[in-house]
């Protein structure tokens, strides 16, 4: 589905890295080689171990799937079965709707700068190149980043003041449109092949998921690998949604106005007045996977429908934006599967983490919305600049509100707390008591190494807010500091201080925020005071 609009603009997190890169003019230079299953322990795909047989045949059945339900038949009954559980649902996703997402390549290696994201991958034999822009917020890095496919998607304006970085990427160089399914084109194709079943929502995700490969071995002194969301509208929403549902590194997914072939359920669709047919979105682009085309009209045939994708995402954020205006986008059909979705979250435990936005008063097409900026600066605020903030809800517009329960024959089991029970909230440094009264206190922990260390400082508010604040604290002896990152400092040695930037002043009575600095020397034996202006 591509239609005009009036805007124009331009995991589980990873195992932290330790390595410094050398920096050359300005840019980072990295080299990555890696088999796909290393990849997996990365973070890209945390389930790639599991076990899955595919069955041959699968009944039809009208009514959504069951994502608690494994192939076998028996349910899940404990947290940390999610995780072999969520490998299954992305085999036959791959199987039966996108084409498979193949993992890191044999050599991935680029640069990181300020300003550009370089990506040359090899597998094969065969060899590829694609880069992105990269636009920096105001302060010192390192900082959070959020990828927008095609120049739309989240305002990109609210993205920046928020404190994260904006990573322009150019979907159409990893998979073009306008092509033969027999013939398709771009970096993924000239790797995979131009005949590959695979369609172009999985490629571009495969190419978003390489650019984080690139920033995960760049050392973290321009970006947080850590700290990356993804976002898109219209059928770069489709894109940004494939990506977070594939690559459990994406803290945040916040795909917008995604239509047909993205979130809403393929089993609602042909029932949903005015939405774009199922047939239509798989003949408009490759987008959606070969195999598809045997569903279009019988999507009752899929043994899985794409509430299980928003659940993939679980547990990590996910901000869901749609347009109840247009007809074609299928909105209803789309709270229907963010509904069904977010039960496998509060499954979890983690039914904040999930927010679904489609009661706006502008119709256009893409366009920025008042009523999702707060949204989107608190999504932005918990899971890329993890200093607290409360998201999760849903606001339904009136008229395109699903009922999930007309879908569904299934109820939500109460998991247990299991064996390697994921974490439901991003991982911060070690919870703080709030001071007792007015005013905030701060912690540090470091991570040494020879010769230096990084820091990481958690500003916490008191009972009451705090709307500026500044830490002080002394340098061990021969200690120094070279960069610091989410603050404005004050000396590089001895006794220093630290003060917030724009978009991390202000902090809600008992919540947190962070900012961190590398220096040389020791780090051990830091005690810093807080003081709120």
């Amino acid at each position: 589905m591509i239609i005009s609009s009036s805007r124009s603009q331009v995991h589980w997190p990873v195992v932290l890295l330790t390595v410094l890169a050398l920096v050359v003019a300005g840019a980072v230079a990295v080299v990555a080689r890696t088999s796909a299953a290393a990849a997996a322990v990365a973070g890209e795909d945390d389930g790639a171990d599991c076990p899955v047989s595919l069955p041959g045949s699968v009944p039809a059945n009208s009514k959504l799937p069951d994502p608690f339900t494994r192939l076998d038949g028996t349910r899940i009954t404990t947290k940390s079965d999610w995780r072999c559980r969520r490998e299954e649902i992305k085999k036959l996703a791959e199987k039966y709707v996108y084409g498979e997402k193949p993992g890191k390549p044999a050599s991935v290696t680029g640069t990181v700068s300020g300003s550009n994201i370089t990506v040359n991958v090899e597998q094969n034999g065969r060899s590829a190149s694609f880069s992105a822009g990269v636009q920096l917020p105001s302060g010192s890095g390192p900082f959070p980043a959020v990828i927008v496919l095609g120049g739309f998607g989240a305002d990109t304006s609210t993205i920046r003041s928020s404190g994260a970085a904006v990573i322009s990427y150019d979907p159409l160089a990893v998979g073009k449109e306008g092509t033969a399914r027999n013939n398709k084109q771009g970096a993924f194709y000239s790797i995979y092949g131009s005949s590959s079943s695979t369609g172009l929502l999985a490629a571009w995700s495969w190419g978003a998921s390489r650019i984080i490969d690139v920033i995960e071995q760049s050392g973290g002194s321009v970006l947080k690998a850590d700290s990356v969301g993804v976002t898109g509208c219209s059928r770069y929403g489709k894109g940004a949604f494939a990506t977070g549902v594939f690559d459990q590194r994406i803290a945040l997914t916040m795909p917008i106005e995604s239509g047909s072939g993205g979130v809403p359920i393929f089993r609602g669709i042909a029932q949903e007045s005015g939405a774009q047919p199922l047939s239509s979105a798989y003949s408009e682009q490759p987008w959606l996977g070969d195999a598809f085309g045997s569903y279009t009209g019988n999507p009752n045939g899929l043994p899985l429908d794409t509430h299980e994708m928003v659940a993939m995402v679980a547990p990590r954020g996910l901000f869901i934006m749609e347009n109840p205006h247009i007809d074609w986008l299928a909105a209803e059909s789309g709270s229907v599967s963010a509904l069904g979705g977010a039960e496998v979250y509060k499954a979890l435990g983690a039914g904040d983490n999930i927010t679904y936005w489609s009661d706006v008063q502008d119709g256009t097409h893409c366009a920025t919305r008042s009523e999702w900026q707060a949204p989107l600066r608190a999504n932005i605020q918990k899971f890329l600049l993890r200093s607290g903030g409360s998201t999760g809800g849903f606001r339904i517009a009136s008229g395109n509100a699903g009922d999930l329960s007309q879908w569904r024959d299934w109820q939500t089991p109460t998991l247990s707390d299991g064996p390697g029970t994921p974490p439901t909230t991003p991982p911060t440094t070690p919870p703080t008591t709030p001071p007792a009264g007015g005013g905030c206190s701060a912690t540090v922990s470091t991570n040494q190494w020879t010769g230096g260390f990084v820091a990481t400082v958690r500003v916490t508010a008191g009972s009451s807010p705090v709307n500026g604040w500044t830490v002080s604290m002394t340098l061990p002896s021969g200690a120094s500091i070279t960069n610091a990152w989410n603050a404005d400092r004050s000396g590089n040695s001895g006794a220093v201080q630290f003060g917030n930037v724009t978009f991390n002043g202000s902090i809600a009575p008992g919540q947190s925020t962070e900012f961190g600095f590398q220096g040389t020397g020791t780090g051990t034996g830091m005690a810093p005071t807080c003081s709120a202006r």
